[in-house]
């Protein structure tokens, strides 16, 4: 085996790892902000009703958050109804290609 290969599959190894490591801390993210969501809501509902009952303004915060961590959620767990499914590995590769074809028009150009 050469060493680009091996330098390869450790680069692609380095890569799927840090991806993966990237991905766990988004989806701790999401837990924690859904467990924030879950403490803080009723808290702030039961202060509006015992002390404001007239005026409900706690579906402000309820909605307004609730759209927040809707949309950390599909964005931790890889939904994306707009992007597509694979969206972003497809345009890594496309951006490695493009920059793979760059770095070998400078290596002809300097032969």
């Amino acid at each position: 085996m050469a060493i680009t290969q091996v330098m390869e599959d450790f680069n692609s190894e380095k890569m799927a790892y840090e991806r993966a490591k990237k991905r766990a801390k988004e989806i701790r993210g999401f837990y924690y902000n859904l467990t924030m969501y879950c403490i803080i809501i009723p808290i702030l509902i039961t202060i509006n009703l015992v002390y404001t009952p007239e005026f409900q303004w706690f579906w402000f915060s309820m909605l307004g958050w609730g759209t927040g961590l809707l949309c950390h959620g599909m964005a931790a767990f890889g939904y994306n109804p707009f992007l597509g499914k694979n969206w972003e590995d497809k345009k890594m590769k496309e951006l490695i290609e493009k920059e793979t074809r760059k770095q070998d028009s400078y290596s002809q150009k300097f032969k």
